[in-house]
């Protein structure tokens, strides 16, 4: 019996299209007790220009924390694209607290790391916005971590 579930599970992955973490879509509003939460998105079909794009944020102390976004493509494209949004939890609900949009062109990858000071005592998430465009092809995808307690 062991040996034919194995077989299913690995006839079932074989079938398998996808390899990618599902981003947390603007209702869910998970938490974690880590000091540190990232979100990882490929394209459901793998795109002609980008390839993936990641977030993370991570607590420095007890008011700082770290961010950290990468967007990466298959080859150079014109211009690539990586917005950071820092959200903070108030009154339950998350709301952008900051933000960063960066650019290069003529580029396979962009990544930026920001510290950044801010008040103790809630939650805060990173979202991220990853694109590639090559001629007048624009690909995208969006990344959401899980809340870290700052305290």
């Amino acid at each position: 019996m062991l040996g034919i579930g194995l077989v299913a599970g690995i006839l079932a992955l074989g079938n398998a299209t996808m390899v990618s973490a599902q981003p947390l879509s603007i209702m869910d509003e998970v938490e974690t007790t880590e000091n540190y939460a990232e979100d990882t998105s490929y394209s459901l079909l793998r795109g002609n220009h980008l390839n993936v794009g990641s977030v993370k944020v991570q607590r420095i102390s007890s008011n700082e924390i770290g961010i950290y976004g990468y967007t990466q493509c298959h080859h150079t494209c014109d211009k690539v694209y990586l917005s950071l949004y820092l959200e903070r939890k108030v009154n339950g609900s998350y709301g952008t607290y900051k933000y960063w949009e960066f650019t290069a062109d003529d580029a396979t990858s962009l990544s930026r790391g920001l510290n950044v000071a801010v008040p103790s005592g809630t939650y805060y998430r990173v979202r991220g916005y990853h694109a590639a465009k090559d001629g007048t092809t624009k690909e995208s995808t969006s990344t959401l971590t899980q809340g870290i307690l700052i305290k």
